[in-house]
């Protein structure tokens, strides 16, 4: 939660946080990530058994991806899709793979090989340390499919297809937790493409079977971008039988790509996800919606509250990635500041989330692109790396006095809804008793000094961009310009200057821990 002031631009900027105002923990599956057949994800990406310099292990897993991954401490991956698994068979990719068929991928025209399936991708899952999540195909896939492959998962009784995972070498369940009933069904562009009641009726029957099938899956509902009254109407239909509700949304400034329009962009992603959490409670509520009801009921008739999975986010440009051309797009450093933007609105937001997960997390629309001798890490890995490792613990309560910007938006709604402050930040308690405070000076031109809440020094500082950079400075192959400075203040002074262009962590030890912390405001 983060209340703002609006000042002139000449005007003093100051910042009030404290340990003592914890709003909900922090899931830590907020830093999760997605893999999808698309583009050099997948092949090239995780999977490269062809690569000649000594980057993969004795699978073709690549070595270099593992290790950011395990960096990064990604602590869930979703896969196969994305709009891949609409017409994804898993037998497919299971089995001999000799003997694996390919076929024609209809999501981005190409051909699936299948070389890279389920027990593959359980495996670079363990090694990296991440929980596995799947996506069912509930576009040219049967109840009966899902069913068959939440049994090879899961199952540890002697029936067909837990005996096909012994026989493929896996002796013991996966006992995958997480699954998603379908991908976007809601878009045109999808295979099966389907109506909000469509959609609904058969969301509600396959999780009734799943459930029985193993009771102990946690189900997220497909939703559209969290304002839309499909999500709506599937939340009312189908709340009782799921567990967390999916939003989609991926921001930039297309075709202008003008920074500050970029920067704040993220901000869309605040307004759904507290639409999509008052649409949860509606769909808890005993309402009414006849035109002229006898009586107006708010009492529960659910008190199963599903969390939101934003498992698809990310600055996309389509101008400059066009997905059916891999969409490996370059980042810069506005890319940046609006990355770290995105991660502060689900530190914020920490109440609502349950998941969230990047899409995608290698070549495509990626932190991290691989080469065949390395792996660059883009402008926008920084502050995912720090996000993951410090805003950990307890989401705080901020307010924030700052200038703001006042210009075209996109989305268009922006603007006209919410405040955009040029300094854009959460705060965190972490469990160890630091606070942790992250703050994005989306200003391009002009450093800000900024009164802090008191600080009990020494501080650590971690800055990204800044005054070494300009704001179309890029990460490429044998150039790295964006990159994390790390330097250290006393905290002696109530004030602190945010470099231009900057996303800046501080660390400070407080005496309140967040592991003994229980007392949240607002009663939460």
């Amino acid at each position: 939660m983060t209340t703002y002031t609006r000042i002139s631009d000449t005007g003093r900027a100051s910042i009030y946080t404290s340990p003592e105002h914890a709003i909900s923990d922090i899931n830590p599956l907020i830093y999760g990530g997605f893999t999808e057949h698309m583009g050099r994800c997948i092949y090239g990406g995780i999977y490269d058994p062809d690569n000649e310099h000594g980057l993969i292990d004795e699978t073709g897993l690549r070595t270099d991806v593992m290790n950011c991954f395990k960096e990064l401490d990604v602590p869930v991956v979703r896969y196969p899709g994305g709009n891949f698994v609409a017409t994804y068979r898993w037998q497919d990719g299971v089995g001999p793979k000799d003997k694996r068929p390919k076929r024609p991928e209809l999501a981005w025209l190409g051909v699936e090989t299948n070389q890279f399936g389920t027990d593959e991708f359980m495996q670079w899952c363990d090694k990296i340390g991440a929980l596995p999540y799947l996506s069912l195909n509930m576009g040219t896939g049967t109840l009966e499919d899902a069913l068959a492959w939440l049994e090879y998962c899961n199952s540890d009784k002697d029936t067909y297809y837990a005996n096909m995972r012994r026989a493929n070498g896996r002796d013991e369940p996966y006992n995958v937790k997480y699954w998603a009933l379908g991908n976007e069904m809601w878009g045109p562009w999808q295979v099966e493409q389907h109506t909000k009641e469509d959609y609904a009726k058969k969301a509600c029957q396959w999780a009734k079977a799943l459930k029985l099938l193993d009771p102990s899956i946690t189900l997220i509902l497909c939703g559209q971008n969290g304002h839309s009254d499909w999500d709506r109407y599937v939340l009312q239909q189908c709340i009782k039988w799921t567990d967390m509700h999916s939003i989609h949304m991926y921001t930039s400034d297309f075709p202008k790509q003008e920074h500050y329009a970029n920067a704040v962009a993220p901000r869309a992603a605040e307004r759904a996800i507290e639409i999509t959490a008052s649409l949860i409670d509606f769909a808890r509520c005993d309402i009414d919606m006849s035109p002229f009801p006898d009586e107006i009921s708010t009492k529960a008739r659910s008190k199963h509250k599903p969390t939101i999975c934003f498992d698809e986010w990310n600055i996309w440009d389509p101008v400059r990635a066009p997905g059916n051309t891999g969409a490996e797009q370059i980042y810069n450093l506005s890319d940046m500041l609006a990355m770290a933007a995105w991660l502060n609105v689900f530190v914020r937001q920490a109440k609502y989330i349950g998941m969230a997960t990047v899409a995608q997390s290698v070549n495509v629309i990626s932190p991290l692109i691989t080469t065949e001798r390395g792996i660059i890490k883009q402008t926008t890995y920084w502050p995912l790396l720090l996000f993951s490792k410090y805003m950990r613990g307890k989401s705080l309560a901020v307010h924030v006095c700052s200038a703001a910007y006042n210009g075209r938006t996109c989305p268009e709604f922006l603007a006209s809804t919410v405040e955009l402050p040029l300094l854009d930040l959460s705060a965190a308690l972490s469990d160890d008793g630091y606070m942790n405070l992250a703050v994005v000076n989306i200003h391009e031109t002009e450093s800000t000094e900024v009164a802090l809440p008191e600080v009990n020094g020494p501080v650590q500082v971690f800055t990204v961009g800044g005054n070494i950079n300009q704001i179309q400075d890029v990460n490429v192959e044998g150039s790295e310009k964006v990159y994390i400075r790390q330097s250290n203040w006393d905290g002696n002074s109530d004030k602190f200057t945010f470099e231009k262009h900057s996303f800046t962590l501080l660390r400070w030890k407080t005496q309140v821990t967040g592991a003994n912390k229980t007392v949240y405001v607002n009663g939460n």
